[in-house]
């Protein structure tokens, strides 16, 4: 991953609260797998995408070059 600049207090403090949101909706996809509920682990699956893509595209914006995983889909 390469860095272009240096990072601004802002820009540190937006992505911790991306970071914390995915935390939170991980955490929420761990109870929902562990306790077996199917029907609130599809929403927080898709919940923690969502945060996973939020923080991921903070970090293109800000110019970030985040490479691809072997394999990985779009």
């Amino acid at each position: 991953m390469t860095v272009p600049g240096v990072l601004d207090d802002q820009a540190l403090r937006r992505y911790r609260e991306l970071l914390d949101a995915e935390e939170s909706a991980f955490d929420a996809l761990e109870h929902d797998y562990e306790e077996g509920d199917r029907a609130h682990f599809d929403a927080d699956l898709q919940a923690w995408q969502q945060a996973v893509a939020s923080k991921l595209g903070f970090l293109q914006r800000l110019g970030m070059d985040i490479p691809q995983l072997v394999g990985a889909s779009a």
